[in-house]
């Protein structure tokens, strides 16, 4: 009973394949190369280079998002700043200043990495590190 079963199943399941004609003049190595170029993406500088931003931009950014904070004095915000000891944030303020970073950039910081960031320049990093940031 169970081989009738294991027989209908693959019946429905069997893809037709057809075999490729061997050339005796090409080795694995020409064909494995000929493969990985047909699959390989081409990327031009432009995207290489463009995947990231410029960190003095992302700097000024987030130094603007931050002075815009309305629990924050704007005369305290440096490029250094830790948002709980210079600027007297609470963490949930810390929250909101992430959010407001996720809302300025166009993505969303996982809870993992937004619980580290809690200075500046650790915003700066990982923003700028980020491919998604905009």
């Amino acid at each position: 009973m169970a081989a009738t079963a294991r027989n209908a199943l693959l019946k429905y399941l069997r893809v037709q394949v057809e075999a490729v004609p061997r050339n005796p003049s090409t080795t694995s190595s020409s064909v494995f190369l000929n493969s990985f170029n047909a699959l390989r993406r081409h990327f031009s500088t432009e995207e290489v280079r463009g995947s990231f931003l410029d960190k003095s931009e992302v700097t000024e950014r987030v130094i603007t998002v931050v002075k815009n904070f309305q629990k924050v004095d704007p005369s305290k915000v440096t490029p250094n700043a830790n948002f709980q000891s210079d600027l007297g944030l609470d963490s949930l303020d810390s929250v909101e200043v992430v959010m407001a970073l996720e809302e300025e950039f166009g993505f969303e910081i996982p809870d993992n990495e937004a619980d580290k960031i809690n200075s500046i320049s650790l915003a700066v990093d990982f923003i700028a590190s980020h491919p998604q940031a905009k």
